[in-house]
């Protein structure tokens, strides 16, 4: 990813910049070890010439004639996803829903539960409606090794999972199954329910089954831009409104669709630095006495894949992709298909030191970038983390200072 490019990114970004300084945001010379954005080794030629189409438009800035919105949240993956990194509160979605007992109601009669708060010309911006029983800020998440994720086997998932904790270690991880978009191409590893849903595996809640998807979405709820998979313009609901825009649809072909998510799939992982240095070594030994390596699960392995170099590789997320109780603290009053309010996808920690890079040399942790700091953000972990976070501020300062050097060498 060149500098031209983010130079151009941070010229769409006015509000962002003007809070954070450009040359804060885009440092003119990050350490190799820190480089986001580069794809895996190995790649087919045919694969590499799709990556590279898949990173130019990951960058590429909609206007009003390539069929922005109307109503949208952003005007490029990019500008959420800096540098393929973790996003900013500033670039966070705002989601919203209506939960009776166990029913979620994504209020589909108001426009679903994203809010898209801007607007080209001649259109009005949603506000949130009245009657919502829950909302919450999602910062977006870096992107890297997600091809990785993609790979893992449903049962391996499965095999991950302890709904009802007959192991009696407090944590019961469980996935969180959706019906298949139609567009959903299932891998042989995928593996549904007695209802035909599959398991969700990205997004904060474990909301999209595969990275077809979740960039599918992106595209029409982040930007308001239609491909073949989502041919329908969002539109106000809430106005009563439902008139697209003056271009047609679909805005984009399912090859750019497509080539973004191989761009995506053959990300390289995150980079570990300082691994061996004795604290941060110490530090690994107590995330594991902690129980924290119970949900973040260290390693994963992917199955066979199309994409020779994700098959049968073994990797380093620290999650399990399951949904776990994080109790009161982090309950927003809001859900995704079958998750409870309180109960969130286990965040992979890879690339958890990396964060200020892409966040204007700050940092913002949980879902909501609520934590400054990675103890504050330990002390946000309640309902089946509550054990380990008790441990951790029982430890000696030394020994929390080991910890959290260790979260900063992911």
């Amino acid at each position: 990813m060149d500098k031209t490019r983010l130079l151009a990114m941070a010229l769409s970004l006015g509000l962002f910049l003007a809070v954070v300084a450009c040359e804060s945001l885009f440092p003119d010379n990050i350490e190799p070890e820190k480089l986001l954005g580069e794809p895996i080794l190995a790649l087919a030629p045919e694969q590499q010439q799709s990556h590279a189409k898949g990173d130019t438009e990951f960058g590429r800035v909609f206007g009003v004639v390539d069929g922005l919105g109307p109503i949208f949240v952003s005007t490029s993956c990019e500008s959420c996803h800096i540098g393929d990194g973790k996003g900013h509160p500033t670039t966070s979605l705002t989601r919203f829903n209506r939960q009776d007992g166990l029913d979620f109601d994504p209020m589909i009669s108001v426009g679903a539960s994203q809010l898209q708060h801007r607007a080209i010309t001649g259109y009005t911006p949603e506000t949130l409606p009245i009657d919502i029983k829950g909302s919450t800020r999602l910062t977006p998440p870096a992107v890297g090794g997600l091809g990785y994720l993609a790979a893992v086997p449903d049962a391996d998932i499965l095999a991950m999972a302890d709904p009802h904790d007959l192991n009696g270690d407090g944590i019961s991880g469980v996935p969180n199954y959706f019906p298949a978009p139609d567009f959903f191409e299932p891998e042989k590893f995928h593996l549904p329910d007695a209802a035909g849903r599959y398991i969700g595996r990205f997004g904060k809640k474990a909301g999209a089954i595969d990275l077809l998807q979740q960039v599918a979405n992106a595209y029409l709820l982040d930007m308001g831009i239609t491909s073949e998979f989502l041919r329908t313009d969002l539109y106000n609901e809430q106005l009563g409104n439902h008139t697209g825009d003056n271009i047609p649809d679909p805005e984009v072909p399912g090859s750019v669709v497509r080539n973004v998510v191989l761009y995506m799939r053959t990300l390289k992982v995150p980079p570990r630095r300082n691994a061996r240095q004795p604290e941060v070594l110490a530090g690994e030994q107590l995330f594991i006495q902690l129980g924290c390596a119970k949900c973040h699960v260290p390693t994963l392995k992917t199955g066979l894949s199309d994409i020779a170099a994700l098959s049968n590789q073994t990797f380093h997320p620290y999650t399990d992709l399951l949904l776990h109780d994080m109790g009161p603290e982090l309950d927003d009053n809001y859900t995704e298909g079958s998750a409870r309010t309180s109960e969130w996808r286990t965040a992979p920690l890879w690339g958890l030191g990396l964060a200020a890079e892409a966040q204007g040399r700050q940092v913002f942790y949980l879902h909501d970038g609520r934590a400054r700091t990675l103890e504050e953000a330990i002390q946000f972990h309640g309902g089946e983390a509550a054990g380990s976070r008790i441990k951790f501020t029982a430890l000696p300062s030394p020994n929390q200072k080991e910890l959290v050097a260790f979260l900063q060498s992911l």
